[in-house]
């Protein structure tokens, strides 16, 4: 089958391949045996997935500079363009200027502390600090009132 044009277009649909590649790459960490005795192995991909494909913006499968710097930003912990760089080599080994999926999750899943995985950790923990109240906001009782 021949391929199709890759076409930027807006939504959710251009998202849906690389959606399907990463979680066959999930479910090959899934069956990696290195990571077996990992806890809620399958609920950490899941997030790992929908963290790449924020950073992934150019949607190729791959995070680049640009990327990684713009996520830096929105996350609050602008980096120069030096730190970046190391961060990335960081993560690939410094033998690639792009972050593949594989390489995110090994660094994510692996025992070595990269800058990336200590953000990233970093922003989880901000996120689970402040959940949003769900529901009517309590009753106050007036024994509770200053």
């Amino acid at each position: 089958a021949m391929a199709a044009p890759r076409r930027p277009s807006g939504g959710g649909l251009r998202r849906a391949p690389q959606d399907g590649r990463l979680e066959e790459i999930n479910k090959e960490f899934l069956c990696d045996p290195k990571f077996s005795d990992e806890e809620d192995l399958e609920a950490k991909l899941a997030v790992f997935k929908e963290k790449y494909m924020e950073f992934d913006l150019n949607n190729q499968g791959e995070i680049d500079l640009m990327s990684v710097k713009r996520m830096m930003e929105k996350m609050g912990a602008p980096k120069t363009h030096l730190e970046l760089k190391k961060m990335i080599s960081e993560v690939t080994g410094g033998v690639s200027e792009t972050i593949s999926y594989q390489d995110f999750v090994n660094v994510m899943l692996g025992k070595r502390s990269a800058v990336l995985k200590l953000v990233m950790m970093f922003e989880g923990k901000a996120n689970e600090s402040n959940p949003k109240p769900s529901g009517p906001p309590p009753e106050r009782d007036i024994a509770s009132l200053p």
